[in-house]
């Protein structure tokens, strides 16, 4: 059983206050005055939102701003589950933590701004990744769950484990300059499988960590998701059922997608590994782990596939920099003979940031010749980490 942390605010004062306190609190607030006074809201849709309990899936980019903004809002409980901590290079996009959190979890940094906000607010806290050994539980406490993820695996799990439950879901994803968001309520409509049948190919789709993403890119969506939970809700308004709308920041442009339920697929009655799903193997025989690596440096020809910007951040010591953009023109003339910094015979090792670029250029490398390759598991964030502190995390 799940031992919930009831969270309190930085001056210790807890958050908790019974629903039919909050209501009471609510309905006679002035600070929701301008939101009852909306034509088709009033007063019952801010009731249902001092009942209503929300489970928030990451407290990164999309979640800062969809949880304070579903608190300001009027929902009286929160749950937020995020794994992670706080650092340095989520602050220009998450905006709900500041640089005193740096190291903090992100659910307690999190739950803390929250009761800044809006103290009668209560906040449930599981400092845990989603799993399938656990959200049939979490989802089961709760009315809607935001699934503000950043990876596929769980964008998949949230959508089984809502449809099993039995309650709404709200989704968002954001990448580089864009992003896309959908709402659903299973089985009445379509869910995320029917948009996406199948997860794209391992390492397809860069993280944001490898390609970027526009902290207000962040804001617009997750702006967007807490609109759809507190339609869902309330009833007002017509919710993103059937449909997901994308943004473009580069063009200012939104556009609609319309898609039905897929007549052919098979009804979700249970949770499945999500990771093997999406192809993604925990260990494979061509990774070396950061203290693997270290253990064999002077003994192996490092490779860094990163950008030029990226290097000159942090660079493991005695490695070769070759940008992945330019590796297949450096391999042409690696075996031409017109490049011999690299030795196709010596055993090889390849990098970049998180291991998602290396794992494509260990490929090339095979394809070109190199009889001895593996990737760093992890990449240079990993090494930092485990190995080499003084090494820059971005």
């Amino acid at each position: 059983m799940w031992n919930i942390q009831r969270s309190r605010s930085r001056n210790g004062r807890s958050a908790l206050v019974t629903r039919e306190r909050i209501a009471f609190m609510r309905d006679g607030d002035e600070r929701f005055a301008r939101q009852r006074a909306l034509h088709g809201f009033g007063d019952p849709a801010q009731r249902a939102l001092a009942s209503a309990r929300v489970l928030i899936i990451g407290a990164g980019g999309l979640g800062s701003a969809a949880i304070p903004a579903l608190a300001a809002a009027g929902v009286g409980t929160l749950g937020i589950i995020d794994a992670d901590v706080v650092e340095v290079s989520n602050l220009h996009r998450q905006l709900i933590h500041s640089p005193r959190d740096v190291g903090r979890s992100k659910v307690e940094s999190a739950a803390d701004s929250v009761h800044e906000l809006s103290p009668e607010t209560a906040v449930e806290i599981f400092d845990a990744r989603l799993s399938s050994e656990n959200a049939l539980e979490v989802f089961s406490r709760y009315d809607l769950v935001l699934d503000g993820s950043d990876n596929f695996p769980t964008r998949y799990l949230a959508n089984d484990a809502a449809a099993i439950v039995g309650i709404p879901l709200v989704w968002g994803a954001v990448s580089q300059y864009g992003g896309q968001s959908g709402a659903c309520r299973m089985p009445e409509t379509p869910g995320y499988r029917d948009l996406f049948p199948t997860p794209p190919a391992p390492d397809s789709v860069p993280t944001c960590a490898e390609g970027g993403v526009l902290p207000t890119v962040c804001a617009t969506v997750g702006a967007i998701m807490a609109t759809e939970a507190i339609k869902i809700l309330t009833g007002v308004g017509k919710p993103l059922f059937g449909r997901v709308t994308s943004y473009d920041a580069l063009t200012g442009g939104f556009r609609e997608i319309a898609f039905d339920k897929d007549p052919e697929a098979a009804p979700i009655t249970e949770l499945i590994d999500y990771d093997a799903f999406c192809g993604i193997s925990p260990r494979r025989p061509d990774d070396i782990t950061a203290r693997e690596l270290s253990d064999a440096l002077g003994a192996v020809q490092l490779i860094d596939v990163r950008a030029g910007w990226e290097t000159e951040l942090a660079v493991i010591p005695g490695a070769i920099v070759v940008p992945l953009g330019a590796l297949a023109d450096v391999l042409r003339r690696v075996s031409e003979g017109m490049i011999e910094e690299l030795d196709p015979d010596k055993p090889t090792v390849v990098y970049c940031h998180l291991g998602v670029r290396s794992a494509y250029a260990l490929r090339l490398l095979t394809t070109a010749g190199f009889s001895d390759v593996r990737h760093l598991d992890g990449g240079i964030e990993a090494y930092a980490r485990d190995v080499d502190p003084s090494i820059a995390r971005y």
